[in-house]
């Protein structure tokens, strides 16, 4: 599935298939990594899932054969504006131009107003979580104080001080900051607002900052791509302007069907680093036009059995190979000091099995069990591979 704007909100930039084309031609000219794109433009967005999957695992490599990002860049290292080293290491840019990273629509949607004070807490230091957001509130017309993670006792006196309504960081932080500010009877009525990434918010977390007067909404970005998509007070999260989202099947380029979890792939149509089906490892589903539901886990479901890694493209090579499958799943047991691994199949014929077991065993070099279940009776989660040892 693809998600690109929600209908009504702002059109100005203009349509995303018209401004994606623009893009594709652009690197095309001027980006040797893309000379083999198709030279006709896409007749729409979904014909996005024709082109190859860009994977964040294949940056590093990438990064190391032509430094400093992989040949991925629309221009010179010296029209940038600042240079990241995130975990990995991976190597991120961020070009020049107001919200670069495009985090001032989720601050909007927060309730940040211009003028409000913000306690930004990411780290200032190489990664560039605590630049995304700074560069919004820069749009936004807002005072940052540039607090960075930890040194609660600092944070207190910052707002103590400079009385920030904004909170940005990681929620688990924000608690912390009300219960060190509550236990030293300080005064944090001015935090009225909490704009949180980077973490799980469950329901618990979000109702008890709510009734400590924060009112938290979440986010979706990487410092690949920036902010993704975010709570607008709409059903999951609003897909931010700027990017195209598919949802496709785990260890695949093949999109999945509406309201199905799988991984997202995301293209960004930005001149200083148009990333490509850019594969962000993330799982997460549809949830109407131009939504997600966000976060829900991890899609690099890999696992070692008996010494060798089964991954999930090679489950999807052998649904591929065997027609009429629908979701498949692998369970991965171990009985008797054994690893032991079970095929399940969504499949309309149980005589496909055994032409299922042929296949796990040829693509895997593993043998395994195979059990054909009914179309639709597995769980509709994004998981392929099951490790239940």
């Amino acid at each position: 599935m693809i998600a690109d704007t929600l209908p009504g909100r702002d059109t100005r930039a203009g349509d995303p298939l018209d401004r994606l084309n623009a893009q594709l031609a652009r690197m095309r000219a001027t980006q040797p990594l893309w000379t083999d794109l198709p030279a006709e433009p896409l007749s729409s967005l979904a014909d996005l899932a024709r082109l190859p999957v860009l994977r964040k695992s294949d940056l590093a490599q990438m990064q190391a054969k032509a430094a400093p990002f992989g040949g991925l860049t629309g221009g010179p290292v010296a029209g940038l504006r600042r240079l990241f080293v995130s975990p990995g290491p991976i190597f991120d840019p961020e070009g020049r131009g107001a919200d670069w990273w495009g985090s001032a629509a989720a601050l909007s949607a927060a309730g940040v107003t211009p003028g409000d004070v913000i306690l930004n807490t990411f780290s200032y230091h190489l990664t560039p979580a605590a630049f995304i957001f700074e560069a919004g509130a820069e749009t936004l017309g807002c005072p940052v104080i540039p607090a960075g993670p930890g040194n609660t006792a600092d944070q207190l006196t910052a707002i103590t001080q400079y009385r920030p309504r904004v909170y940005v960081g990681v929620p688990d932080f924000l608690k912390i900051i009300l219960d060190k500010a509550d236990e030293d009877g300080v005064d944090r009525s001015c935090l009225r607002v909490g704009m949180v990434t980077g973490a799980a918010l469950p329901d618990s977390l979000r109702a008890d900052l709510a009734g400590r007067g924060v009112a938290v909404r979440q986010c979706y970005g990487t410092a690949d791509l920036g902010i993704v998509a975010y709570e607008d007070g709409g059903p999951g999260m609003a897909v931010n302007d700027g990017v195209i989202v598919e949802i496709v099947r785990p260890g695949t380029g093949d999109p999945v069907s509406d309201g199905e979890v799988g991984e997202i792939v995301v293209t960004r149509l930005n001149a200083d680093y148009p990333l490509l089906r850019f594969a962000t490892g993330d799982m997460s589903a549809t949830d109407g036009a131009g939504r997600i539901k966000g976060w829900m886990g991890r899609a690099d479901q890999a696992a070692k059995v008996k010494g060798m890694f089964v991954r999930p493209e090679q489950i999807a090579a052998i649904g591929r190979a065997v027609p009429g499958c629908q979701r498949l799943r692998l369970e991965i047991t171990r009985a008797g000091e054994q690893d032991r691994m079970r095929l399940l199949a969504e499949h309309p014929d149980s005589a496909a099995a055994d032409r299922l077991a042929e296949k796990l065993a040829e693509i895997t070099r593993l043998k395994g069990s195979v059990q054909v279940v009914a179309p639709g009776s597995l769980p509709n989660d994004g998981r392929v591979i099951a490790d239940l040892r």
